[in-house]
Parts: C-alpha cells; structure tokens; sequence
C-alpha cells in the first residue's frame, strides 16, 4: 500500500486528509517539519502534502528544499497546502519543487484526486514480456 505523509501543525486538518486517504493509501502524520524530515526517511512515502507556515524548523519550504535536494528523496511528489495563496508563493513553491500548491480552504476531493493520480504516474510500468 502506497504511503501518504501529511505534515500540518493543525490536526483538524491532518485528521480531515486522514480520513479522505485512508481508505486507499498508509497515511502518515507529522505536526512539525522535523519530524516530517524523520518520517520521509524512515518511511519513504510517494506523497507528501506539506503545511507551508508551521512553527520551528525548518518550515513547509525547507522541508521541501530538503526532500527535493536529496537523491534519495527527489522523486516524492510535494504538494503544498498553504493559506499564503499569492502567485509569488505558488511560483516560489514550483522554483523549488513543488509538484502542486492548493490554498486553504481546499476541497479534500481535490487533493485526494491529486494524490492517487500522482501515485498513479510514479508508478513502474508493468513488464509484459513475460507473458
């Protein structure tokens, strides 16, 4: 079962992901960036939806930069949930990897969408050869 990570200092919203994801993927939760950095390595999830502003460090961005700037961890699929919802945001989040931003207030069915087809498209193709 594909693993989901969501990092969010609120748990009202980690809980209402939660219950939107669980019936498909292992959902994995954190409220604080490093234990999100923790979790990444220990679980290596496909997805990470990650809180922007979140106290301590490092926040929702360095958080991003570290999973990004990692060989090993590169190829995880960010998606950043965040009130802060300027274009310079958006286009700072995509600067440093981001794979897609959704503005608080978001639609769970939105995210849900994004995440199973994220999941979908990092998926190995299937080796017919062998039939």
């Amino acid at each position: 079962m594909e693993k989901v990570l969501i990092v969010d200092d609120q748990h009202q919203i980690r809980m209402l992901l939660g219950i939107a994801l669980r019936r498909e993927f292992e959902v994995l939760e954190a409220s604080d960036g490093a234990t999100a950095l923790q979790m990444v390595k220990a679980h290596l999830p496909g997805v990470v939806l990650l809180d922007v502003m979140m106290p301590g460090e490092p926040d929702g961005l360095g958080v991003l930069d570290a999973i990004k700037g990692n060989d090993a961890t590169r190829h995880i699929q960010v998606a950043m949930l965040t009130a802060r919802g300027q274009v310079a945001d958006q286009v700072d989040a995509k600067a440093r990897g981001a794979d897609a931003y959704f503005t608080k207030p978001f639609s769970p069915l939105a995210v849900m969408n994004w995440v199973t087809a994220s999941l979908v498209r990092a998926a190995p193709a299937s080796d017919f050869t062998q039939l």
